[in-house]
């Protein structure tokens, strides 16, 4: 699993899978859905080589690195110039609601949103100026708190702030000019996964709005994001910031495998039909149906997405649907930076 961020550089013209998106490159959402046979799910074998080979860094996330990430990190701009922490209080539940069992109660909901107002004030008093409060800090004003259920939660958050799995829970010591970054997750548990994509994407966020305010335009990459739609407040998360992306000239592609996960999710439908640029590769049966009733795909149309070549497919682009044929020469460094079959991975 990984994530890239590519600053004032074309990410998808170096991708074979994405390559015909660029004659797009004024759509601001992308979305790019794939099966195909004799690929391997997407990992930094995919992503290290290729990154590393165009000047980039990749940064492994996870309790094994000294990389850290502060989950409550927040900019002055990051509520589109209106309240920031609004915003930040929906992250807070989306990081907390993999934490619990069966969801946040309403109880829960509102005690998180009281302690992230008291953790935040004396950093938005300060005019955002210093460093900003960590987990660790809204863990112990939880515990502050009279209720019953604030202290479950703290105790339910204890393994991410001061336990084992505390990775999100320092100041973020990431500080590159690197002109790509890719924020590799593959190495985090199951449970932790969720809660480390969406920590993730709000870093990669903070740095479209640093890049937004130097003038730069920001290509964005979310490989195998269904994972966020397993829990309601990620999934949510994800999707208003697909929207708000373009509003700070940037540009994301989000694409995934597990296309039978992401069309059980009513936001991930909707995700779908609005993308102003879908691509369609080989698929299977049950999933060709369901995209053929959302998306208007004709019986003759779905014959280039049914066992179909690598590198074949569709392409949704406004109302037009047409069918593109990909093939990229194997005999080239790109296509060996770029494959992900294992008989085949590029090696030094």
């Amino acid at each position: 699993m990984s994530m890239s961020i590519a600053s004032k550089f074309s990410w998808s013209a170096a991708r074979k899978r994405d390559e015909m998106l660029e004659p797009y490159e004024w759509k601001r959402s992308r979305t790019v859905l794939r099966r195909e046979s004799g690929s391997n799910p997407a990992d930094l074998v995919d992503f290290g080589p290729l990154v590393k080979a165009l000047g980039g860094e990749v940064l492994p996330v996870s309790p094994h690195s000294n990389i850290h990430l502060n989950a409550l990190d927040i900019d002055r701009a990051y509520g589109e110039g209106k309240n920031p922490l609004v915003d930040k209080v929906k992250l807070i539940l989306s990081v907390f609601e993999p934490l619990t069992e069966n969801g946040l109660t309403a109880k829960q909901r509102s005690i998180l949103d009281r302690c992230a107002r008291l953790v935040y004030r004396e950093h938005i008093r300060g005019g955002y100026r210093g460093a900003p409060p960590t987990l660790v800090d809204l863990r112990r004003v939880l515990l502050e708190q009279p209720e019953a259920e604030a202290h479950d939660l703290a105790l339910a958050s204890e393994l991410y702030t001061t336990g084992s799995l505390n990775i999100f829970a320092h100041p973020t010591n990431v500080d590159t000019g690197a002109r790509i970054l890719c924020y590799d997750i593959r190495d985090l548990d199951e449970q932790l996964r969720p809660v480390g994509m969406v920590v993730t994407l709000d870093a990669i966020f903070n740095r479209v709005i640093r890049n937004w305010r130097q003038g730069k335009r920001t290509w964005i990459l979310a490989d195998e994001f269904y994972l966020l739609f397993r829990y309601s407040y990620s999934s949510e998360f994800f999707y208003r910031l697909f929207k708000r992306m373009r509003k700070y000239n940037a540009f994301i592609t989000a694409v995934s495998q597990n296309v039978d996960e992401i069309l059980r999710s009513d936001t991930a439908r909707l995700m779908l039909a609005n993308s102003e640029l879908l691509v369609m590769l080989n698929q299977a049966a049950t999933d060709r149906e369901e995209l053929a009733k959302l998306l208007n795909i004709s019986e003759n149309q779905l014959s280039y997405i049914t066992n179909v070549p690598v590198g074949h497919g569709l392409i949704r682009c406004g109302g037009a649907i047409i069918p593109f044929e990909n093939s990229f020469p194997k005999n080239t460094k790109l296509y060996q930076l770029m494959t992900t079959r294992p008989d085949e991975l590029y090696t030094k």
